[in-house]
């Protein structure tokens, strides 16, 4: 998680206020509203990992573009804390709820590392950043990811999965699994 949230926060901390206003591969999301996306579900999944439910855990995710005035440095802080909660073996047990759902602290955790991975590429992709994954992160969301891409589309969470070579980078490999083009953008 802790890898993750730092490559993810140095790729929000490049994004350029003319960039706010661009397409991304989330293809209802423009820059800006992916961003404020990022910064609800890294608060909404710090509160799940600390089993701190009410309105964040209990109301689905947002995408209205709102975003903070201070997005720049809470946003990156947020995804610390989003690590730092799930640094603690507590957060992968039990019960958690986010989005209103309730599912096992380690289900939680999975969909918040992937939430991260994804939306970090889909960010960088959007603006034009490199964005890459270790192979401990890789080797986690992998099985998450082919487990829903195995189910029919999740309307918000996933589209039809696009096919991508079993010998193309891991990274391409997952996002042809949540239904996004790895050559969007034109930048491989």
């Amino acid at each position: 998680m802790t890898s993750a949230c730092q490559r993810t926060a140095q790729v929000l901390a490049n994004v350029t206020d003319d960039q706010l206003t661009a397409s991304t591969p989330c293809e209802k999301l423009p820059v800006d509203e992916l961003v404020a996306h990022i910064g609800g579900l890294a608060l909404a999944f710090t509160a799940a990992a600390r089993k701190d439910f009410g309105p964040l855990t209990d109301t689905p995710p947002t995408f209205d573009g709102a975003l903070d005035d201070d997005w720049r440095t809470a946003y990156p802080q947020r995804l610390d804390e989003l690590a730092a909660a799930f640094g603690d073996p507590a957060a992968w047990e039990g019960m958690s709820r986010a989005g209103g759902v309730d599912f096992p602290g380690e289900v939680a955790g999975m969909v918040a590392l992937t939430e991260v991975v994804v939306h970090g590429w889909d960010l960088a992709r959007a603006t034009g950043q490199p964005y890459d994954v270790d192979a401990a992160t890789a080797d986690a969301v992998v099985p998450h990811v082919a487990q829903f891409a195995a189910q029919e589309p999740v309307e918000g969470l996933f589209g039809p999965a696009v096919p991508v070579a079993d010998d193309s980078p891991v990274l391409d490999r997952i996002v042809g699994m949540t239904g996004r083009d790895p050559a969007w953008g034109g930048r491989r």
